[in-house]
Formats: structure tokens, sequence, C-alpha cells
């Protein structure tokens, strides 16, 4: 039977559910103050305290997004919206709020554009039954968060979830978490926003380790390419490019607008229209404004940013097989498909035909989808622990059943496995019929080991001895592997 648990935070008390397997949840407590009205397009600010004790047993809103609700996404990929303008708030997974237990923040994924805490795969119960406390934020994300023309405060994403951070700090306590012992934990997006805060003097001290999944320090823009994205979408929209004219614009009109100007983009690559976009093809993400983010988080993280933590960072093997594969796109990829896609990359012939030679019978699709998970997820992934003596890295290699046996090690996959949320709805598509609860276990187990004491059960990497951990039914170490793909990169990426 479930029961009531109250806990007090600085702004209020909230009251949470106790379930039938002794978890404590407590969802959609407030971390900074709605960001309508006045506060739009401004810095995070707290929270109004409020008067007796407020109801924390349901998600609450959802930054504001436009997500498919039909399509090969959709089902493999769900994702949950929940209308509200008190959406800066987060969640909260306990075994008990008494003694210190070390503490795993969520930042969720989403190209920046879509995502939240409330995704119900992001379910923290087997952290919290495994001794950890568990926490799921929101951010802005879209216009709200990453929109900017080189005028007023940069970067409200990123500052959200330094916000939640303080929260944490300040008020984790009394929830049994220990605010000396915080891991923050993202994937894709998520893992690009770790590899930011790492880089950010004002999240010094926040967090004293950090996990990045699919997602690491090169995926930044520069204020140019910020505001020629911005100035395309106000002339999509047929307003001032200014934030206070796109403001006035209804939200339907706003998100048509932004998956307009997403297919311009991926139309039509180019610099000269997009700036760093038109490689990543994501018109949101962090700016180098020159203040909050000085350079691009690799940069800073080889000057010595984010020394002090303990990082775990890693890609799956088949990452870009998600945008290939539900879609029907990777068969219809030729081999002059790939010759020129993989050279914009800055891949040289003799580099493309080492990646055809170790796969004498993939497809042209099957090769540019390696070219690209490594441009994209696994080189820069590798960087950070090239620059950062005190990393561990893995590589998740499970492959899906999903698609015909096509989805294999895709993005986004290893996240079930992280949660130990096998069972959830959620992620039934993706994962298909009997995934290895045994994988689950050992993952799962990895995460929580390093967020206990910074060591997932493998060595650090290290230029001298590349170890690596590759997760798989039969999981095991391996050293600088694929050493020729990797050293392709050099110089290029």
């Amino acid at each position: 039977m479930e029961t009531l648990h109250t806990v007090t935070t600085q702004y209020g008390d909230v009251s949470g559910i106790k379930t039938e397997k002794g978890i404590l949840t407590f969802k959609g407590i407030p971390y900074a103050a709605p960001p309508i009205g006045a506060n739009r397009f401004q810095p995070p600010t707290p929270p109004i305290p409020w008067a007796g004790i407020k109801n924390a047993t349901e998600y609450g809103p959802t930054p504001p997004q436009l997500t498919p609700n039909t399509g090969p996404f959709a089902e493999l990929l769900p994702n949950v919206v929940i209308p509200g303008d008190d959406y800066l708030n987060l969640n909260i997974w306990t075994s008990d709020t008494a003694e210190k237990k070390p503490v795993m923040v969520f930042i969720y994924g989403g190209a920046f554009v879509l995502g939240s805490g409330a995704v119900p795969g992001y379910d923290g119960s087997s952290f919290a039954r495994d001794g950890v406390v568990l926490v799921t934020i929101n951010y802005r994300i879209g216009i709200e968060g990453f929109l900017w023309f080189g005028d007023g405060v940069p970067n409200l994403g990123i500052l959200d979830q330094i916000a939640a951070l303080k929260w944490v700090r300040d008020n984790i306590a009394n929830f049994g978490g220990d605010p000396d012992n915080v891991t923050i934990f993202g994937e894709s997006a998520g893992g690009m926003s770790v590899c930011t805060l790492l880089a950010i003097k004002e999240a010094q001290g926040l967090f004293r380790r950090a996990i990045a999944e699919s997602g690491a320090g090169h995926s930044v823009i520069s204020p140019s390419s910020a505001k020629l994205i911005g100035t395309r979408l106000a002339e999509i929209l047929g307003v001032a490019p200014t934030r206070e004219a796109i403001g006035e614009v209804s939200l339907e009109k706003v998100f048509a607008a932004q998956g307009q100007l997403g297919s311009e983009i991926m139309a039509k690559p180019s610099m000269e229209l997009w700036g760093e976009a038109a490689f990543n093809l994501m018109p949101f993400e962090p700016v180098i404004d020159g203040h909050l983010l000085t350079a691009s988080p690799i940069e800073c993280i080889a000057n010595g940013s984010g020394k002090e933590v303990d990082i775990l960072i890693g890609t799956n093997s088949q990452e870009f097989r998600l945008f290939l594969v539900p879609d029907g796109i990777l068969p219809k990829i030729t081999d002059s498909a790939l010759d020129t896609a993989a050279a914009a990359y800055g891949l040289s012939a003799e580099a493309i035909q080492t990646y055809r030679t170790n796969r004498p019978d993939s497809s042209p699709g099957d090769t540019l989808s390696a070219i690209i998970t490594d441009w994209f997820y696994r080189i820069p992934a590798l960087r950070i622990a090239e620059k950062h003596s005190n990393t561990h890295v893995y590589e998740f290699s499970w492959s899906s059943p999903a698609c015909d046996n096509l989805l294999g090690a895709c993005h986004g996959i290893e996240l079930a496995f992280v949660f130990d949320n096998l069972t959830n709805p959620g992620f039934s598509n993706m994962l298909g019929n009997h995934p290895p609860q045994q994988l689950a276990d050992t993952v799962h187990k990895a995460w929580v080991d390093f967020a206990t004491n910074g060591n997932p059960g493998w060595d650090t990497y290290d230029t001298d001895n590349r170890i690596s951990m590759r997760f798989d039914v039969v999981s095991q170490i391996t050293v600088d592997d694929r050493a020729d793909e990797r050293s392709a990169w050099d110089g290029v990426r």
C-alpha cells in the first residue's frame, strides 16, 4: 500500500509517495520560478516559497516542445508533454531520508529541443533501491533555452541546469542525499550538457563526478552561427530578429518554424547559411558566448576545466543507425553518397577505404553509419578521455533486434540498461523481446559504483593504455579497439 511522506525544502514542505517496494518518490518540485512573463528569456530565479504542503505525487509540467506522436521515432523513443508554466521542476527517488547517500542527477537528451525529466523510462526506482538518491530535472529547450542574437543572457537552458544543481546542493540532504557526493549524468544532448557544465566556472563545486553518454565536448556553436539561425527563424515567422518579437508569436507557429528550420538545415547543410549547425544539424545548442562559456567544452577541459571531477564517458557501437534505419534511409545510400558525405566530414579517401575494408560484407549505408557514429559520438568522447586524466571509457555494443534486426547498438539503446528499466513499456519497441537482464545488472551496477566511489570496475583511459569496457551479453575489456579508424580522425576531429 502506498503512503504519503513529507519532506521540508527551503521553499516549503512537499509530500511524496512511499511505494509498496519502499521507494520514496517526490515529483514536480519547483527549483526555479516559472520562466514566463517578466522571467521569460531571463536567467532562472528562485521559486516563490509556498505555505502548507505541496503535493509532489505526480510529475509537473514539462518544457514547451513539439513532439512527434506518430512515426518510427515516436514508437522507439516515446516522449511525454505535460502542459503548464511551472516546468522548471525536478523529481526525486530515494530509499529513505535518514542517511547520506550518493546523489545522481540526470540530464535528458533530445537535441536540445525535446525531452523532460518526466519520461517514464527515467524512473529512478532502481537507483534508489541500490542506495542512490536519483534526481531528474527539466530545463528550457529550443528557443526558450538556446535562442540568442548576441544581446541578452545566452545559454538559459544551461543556467537552468546550474540552478537545479544548486537546489540539489541546498536541499538534497533532507531527502537522504549527500550534497558532497553528487554525480551528474546525461545522454545525447544531456551528455553534451554534462561536458558543457564541466567547462563552466559557475558550475564548479556542484558535482564531484560526471557521466556523459553519447554526447561529449564538441557540440557548441559560435555567436555568429547562433545569429544566423535566429535570423532565419525570424524570417520564417515574419518578425524582427529579436527574442522579444519571436516571444510574441504563438508556440504553435514557433514549433512549426523550428521544424522548418531543421528541415532546411538538413536539406542544405551549408556552413555559410548555418555555421557549425550545418554539421551536427542541431540549430539550438550551447553558444560560446565568451562569458559563461569561453570556448568549446573540449578546449576548456584540455586547459584544465573540471580537472577535479571524475569522468565516465562512452558511446554505443552503432549510434547513427537510429537516424538511418527506422525511416528506411540506410539501404538507399550509395557508394557515391558515402564518399561525398565522408569527405565532407574531413576523411581522406584512404581513411574511407579503411572503414570499407574493416566491413567487407557491409552496405554503403552501414559504412557511412559507422563513419558518422565516430565523427559525432565516439571520437569526441575519446578526445575528452585523452585530455582529462581521470576518465573511464565504455562502449555499449548490445544489438537490438528491432527493425528486423537492423537497429543495432543504436543511439539511446543503453538508457534502459543504465536505469535498469527493461520492462518499462516506453523502451519495449526499441529493445524487442527478452532483452538481457544480466547486462542491465552489469551496466546499472557500474553507474552506481562510479557514483558511489568513482570506480566503475575497470581502469582509467590514457593515450598509452587505451582501456575501455565493452558492454554486451558477455562484457569485456578492450584496448585501443579499432585503432586504425580512431587514428584516421587525428588532426580532423
